[in-house]
This record gives C-alpha cells, sequence and structure tokens, in this order.
C-alpha cells in the first residue's frame, strides 16, 4: 500500500515561523497571507515604512481562519546595518527560522542613453545586494531546527524579466531585468552553499500581477486588459496564483525541489515579446 501522507498535510506549514521582506503589500503580502492561512504559527514582515508595515500586521492579525500571528519589523533592508539589525530583533523573539521569503524589491525605467549609475545601483543593492546579505546572515537561525525530512526553506521572488528580454523605450527596465536574472543564478548558487545545511533555495518569478509597483508599467503596456488579451491563458497573475507557488515550496510537498525557477506568467516567457509596447501609446502617456 503506497505511503503517500495526506493531501492536506503536505500542503501546509503547520506551526513554521516565517520571515517575509517586502510583506506589506503587493506580492509580498500575499505570501504572508498565505502562510498565516498554511498554518504558520509566526510570520514577521518587515518593509522600509514603520506604519504601513505596522498597518499590514494588523490586517492580517484581523485576518479569519488564522491561528498564528504576523509581527511587523520595520526595516531598510537596502543598508546592510539595517539587515543586521532585522535579524537580531527576529532572534530576540525566536531561536529558529524555518521560511524565509526574499520578495523586497525595486525597479527603475528611462530611456536607453539616459542611464545614470545611481538609477541601476539602486535597484541592484535592494534586488541583488540585499538578498545575498540577508540570506547569509539569516543562516544560523534557517539550520537550527532544518532536517532532511524537514529541511528549511529560503524563496526568492524573481522576475520573467530576468528569463526573456523585453522591449525597451522610454520607460525600459534594464537595472530590474540583470538584478532579476542575478537573483535567479544567486538562488541557484545558494541551493548548492545551503542545500547540506537542509535548507532548500528556489525561486518564483511572477509575470505581471497588478500591484503599486508593477502598474506603471502594466499601464505603459496597454493596460490589464489588453496584456490579459495578449497572454497565452488569457489573463494576469492574481493573489491565489502567486499564494498557491508560495505554499507549495514552503511545505512537505516540495521537500525534495531544491535550486529550481517557476515562471509564474501563463506561459508567456515561452513565446515572443508579447508586452511590447506601442511607441506613440507609450510617449502619449509619458
Amino acid at each position: 500500500m503506497s505511503e503517500i501522507s495526506s493531501i492536506p498535510s503536505l500542503f501546509s506549514t503547520p506551526g513554521k515561523v516565517a520571515v517575509v521582506t517586502g510583506g506589506s503589500r503587493g506580492l509580498g503580502l500575499h505570501a504572508a497571507t498565505a502562510l498565516l492561512l498554511s498554518g504558520c504559527s509566526k510570520v514577521y514582515i518587515t518593509s522600509r515604512k514603520a506604519a504601513v508595515c505596522d498597518e499590514a500586521a494588523a490586517s492580517l492579525n484581523a485576518v479569519k481562519g488564522i491561528r498564528g500571528k504576523a509581527i511587523s519589523i520595520p526595516a531598510d533592508i537596502s543598508k546592510p546595518e539595517e539587515i543586521t539589525r532585522l535579524v537580531k530583533e527576529i532572534g530576540k523573539d525566536t531561536d529558529h527560522v524555518d521560511i524565509l521569503i526574499a520578495n523586497a524589491g525595486a525597479t527603475w525605467g528611462a530611456p536607453y542613453g539616459t542611464w545614470k549609475k545611481e538609477f541601476w545601483d539602486k535597484v541592484m543593492t535592494l534586488n541583488v545586494t540585499s538578498v545575498f546579505l540577508l540570506v547569509q546572515e539569516m543562516t544560523p537561525l534557517l539550520a537550527k531546527n532544518a532536517t532532511i525530512a524537514d529541511p528549511s526553506r529560503v524563496i526568492t521572488t524573481a522576475s520573467v524579466a530576468g528569463i526573456k528580454g523585453f522591449s525597451g523605450g522610454p520607460n525600459a527596465t534594464y537595472s530590474y531585468s540583470a538584478s532579476k536574472a542575478a537573483v535567479i543564478h544567486l538562488t541557484k548558487h545558494l541551493a548548492v552553499e545551503l542545500g547540506p545545511r537542509r535548507i532548500l533555495c528556489n525561486s518564483i518569478a511572477p509575470g505581471f500581477f497588478p500591484s503599486k509597483m508593477a502598474n506603471v508599467l502594466i499601464d505603459v503596456y496597454g493596460g490589464k486588459d489588453k496584456l490579459a488579451e495578449k497572454n497565452l491563458n488569457g489573463r494576469l497573475g492574481v493573489e491565489d496564483d502567486f499564494a498557491g507557488v508560495v505554499v507549495f515550496l514552503c511545505s512537505k510537498a516540495s521537500s525534495h525541489v531544491n535550486g529550481v525557477v517557476i515562471p509564474l506568467d501563463g506561459g508567456g516567457h515561452l513565446v515572443g515579446d508579447l508586452f511590447r509596447p506601442d511607441e506613440a501609446e507609450v510617449k502619449a502617456k509619458l
């Protein structure tokens, strides 16, 4: 007789302790919500603005059906000293972390030929450097309770922009695409380094999900309806899409998955440039 675990137990995170960066809105908030609903006992969320972070934690704690608790620890993780402080603050409240969702990110758009170093550095620092430094400092907490049967998890938020090229134009996001390609490869490198320590590292590469950060670019490319119509499955990403993959990668169901990147864009990365902007429309909006 098969010894497969019960399906609900395969796709849950009972009693786990999680940390979500960029957890106050967008994909980070979806991840934090999903982890609490799937059974986490504590989910620490962090973002740069204290008031927004506190408000998000309060809203999470009001969600029906959760038994765990969201805890706000504001921090600007683009600064190494803030990463150190964040990890120390978490360590005051728990002796271990089971799940780290490295989701905080930024973007910048400008026409080719007008870019300056500061535009590039801001995005690369937050999207790549801070991810590495955070994982490095968090490793002792992640390794504390990690075992072969029950490994800890690191999930990085990449982007399909790091898998395939996107058109340039007046709002070209060169540093964002480069940073997301870098974080995908960094995650694979971390999987090799941390796998023997029983910490699995995987990456999610979303396409367009409506959010405060993405909506500006969505508008540049023609708006939600136009992009949805052009995509292979006829729509953009929704909350459940990201939440479901997060729960899978953090649950027992994925305990033999390490070093992978999961594109989450309805298959759009498999074909040509679905999201090439109409130059006349772009110029009219800028």
